[in-house]
């Protein structure tokens, strides 16, 4: 990596937050625990949770804690199933470091972070490479984003964007097919034949894409939609569409 490009890495990290985050619940950090990219400040377990790490092989145990101090650390409400790790943010990279990706989404101000997290759920299952959001009109990398994300967070690259319309030709530079998921789309995602570089463009529920988002795109395509409802939460449309694009390389 050279220096401009690690600076703005660094950069990129410190916007993620220097403070350690408190990540819960099984998966999520059951994923972070076995990312060696992870930096683990401090494992909090319950007696049941310790045991069924021991056995995920997981080494250098604590000793158990009560769900109250749990409770505390993850917050009021928070379905922490036995277990908070607190650990450094992962390192986020510069948009121009995805030059070897082949398939990344990309939100359009969503910011909600159970679907944003939902969204790295799926991304991850689909063997996306990268997540790209604006770096405002974002959510934060909360514990509510991984528990949802499910262990995605620790799979799928989280890249931040001053200005997405500049990303996104970013990503045209990289050699990707800006793909905008719109309800108004002319084609359809089903008869859309995806190249090798694909950059899946969605926007917030309701809104969709913004206007210079969609301008942006290389093509706008919808889903088919036989039934009464015609549109999808952001995270079901994600999933469908990473599933329209990925099964025809299988």
């Amino acid at each position: 990596m050279n220096e401009r490009r690690g600076r703005r890495t660094r950069n990129a990290a410190r916007h993620a937050g220097d403070q350690p985050q408190t990540i819960y619940g099984w998966h999520s950090a059951l994923a972070a625990l076995k990312n060696p990219r992870r930096r683990i400040r401090r494992v909090l377990a319950t007696k049941n949770a310790l045991a069924r790490l021991s056995a995920e092989g997981v080494a250098d145990l604590p000793e158990p804690v009560e769900a109250r101090e749990i409770d505390r650390a993850a917050g009021a409400g928070a379905v922490h199933q036995g277990i908070a790790i607190i650990a450094d943010p992962l390192p986020a990279p510069d948009i121009t470091d995805l030059g070897e990706a082949r398939l990344i989404v990309v939100l359009d101000q969503v910011t909600d972070p159970h679907n944003v997290g939902a969204v790295l759920r799926s991304a991850a299952a689909f063997g996306a490479d990268a997540l790209v959001l604006a770096e405002r009109h974002s959510p934060a990398e909360s514990g509510v984003l991984a528990k949802t994300a499910s262990g995605g967070l620790e799979h799928v690259a989280l890249v931040r964007a001053k200005n997405l319309a500049r990303a996104l030709h970013a990503l045209a530079d990289l050699g990707f097919e800006r793909i905008g998921l719109d309800s108004d789309g002319p084609e359809r995602l089903e008869a859309f034949a995806a190249g090798d570089k694909v950059a899946i463009v969605l926007g917030a529920e309701g809104k969709g894409l913004r206007r210079l988002t969609r301008e942006t795109c290389d093509r706008l395509v919808s889903l088919a939609m036989p039934g009464p409802i015609t549109s999808l939460n952001v995270s079901n449309a994600a999933a469908v569409a990473l599933y329209a694009i990925t099964r025809r390389d299988a």
